[in-house]
């Protein structure tokens, strides 16, 4: 097993991952971790060496201009970071990466140690999948949890069998090691998938929001949101094909939509304020 040497000392830290590739429908996923990145300061703290675990000739390493002249290579991989959100009662580790080419399990394993040695006992995967789901309702959240207790966060139970990537493999390693894990998995709709798509980012944000209990500041991307919407509507406008396919998949999504009860709706105000610091009287 690996050593990693010269970690910090966390609060009782929670990981959140996401990986590039397979798992990662329009970017949205890392854009949830860049995201997160860049709101909280997070800082490196160490990274997996790709040697073992990546195909150069499939993720080819990049030269980059450093001072502009200074040619540097990066290679692909995975980084660990740590932040402190602020009024937070546990740190962060943010952990960025491109799914491996080959030896999943090793990886797998390197990457709970991690988490052992910074002392995670929560960590927190993120996906995004292509789906048939219109653009203009709240993307749907399919996934898992390892620990009972966890239905309240009102995440559709995936039934799916089949393939799966570095998300859904590492999900099994951390049952295993018995480490809380959970999957958020963001419905990102086909005929819009080039990247990014930033209202699937913001619904990970949202149940990364929930889970850390604590607000993660959005408004950027709400707004880039609402441009993603406007310009698939436009599309739509202009594509009488795709214009009477949205109109069936908005049919089928109402008929399968069930209002939420009163009591649903008081808890999840309550939430909303006691992250805010607001009062609930």
């Amino acid at each position: 097993m690996t050593e990693f040497d010269g970690l910090p000392t966390l609060r009782s830290p929670v990981a959140i991952a996401a990986f590039e590739g397979w798992n990662d429908a329009a970017d949205a996923s890392t854009s949830a971790i860049e995201h997160l990145e860049q709101l909280w300061d997070a800082r490196e703290i160490t990274t997996i060496d790709p040697e073992e675990f990546y195909d150069f000739q499939v993720n080819r390493p990049q030269i980059t201009l450093v001072d502009g002249d200074t040619r540097r290579v990066e290679w692909p991989g995975a980084t660990v970071l740590s932040a402190t959100p602020p009024g937070a009662k546990h740190d962060v580790v943010l952990i960025r990466g491109t799914e491996p080419s080959m030896r999943w399990r090793t990886f797998c394993e390197t990457v709970l140690e991690v988490c052992h040695s910074l002392g995670v006992t929560r960590i927190v995967l993120l996906g995004a999948l292509l789906a048939d789901v219109p653009y203009n309702r709240p993307l749907p959240i399919s996934g898992s949890v390892t620990k009972p207790g966890e239905e309240d966060l009102q995440i559709t139970p995936t039934r799916y069998e089949g393939p799966t990537g570095i998300v859904g493999v590492l999900h099994d390693a951390a049952r295993r090691a018995e480490l809380d894990a959970m999957s958020f998995w963001v419905h990102v709709p086909h005929y819009a998938n080039n990247p990014p798509c930033p209202k699937a980012t913001l619904a990970l944000l949202h149940r990364i929001e929930e889970v850390l209990d604590l607000p993660v500041p959005v408004a950027d991307l709400a707004e880039e949101s609402a441009a993603w919407e406007e310009r698939v509507k436009t599309a739509a406008s202009q594509d009488a094909e795709l214009a009477e396919y949205l109109r069936e998949l908005e049919e089928r999504a109402g008929d399968a939509v069930q209002p939420p009860t009163g009591d649903e709706i008081a808890t999840a105000f309550e939430k909303y304020l006691r992250r805010r610091g607001g009062s609930t009287h």
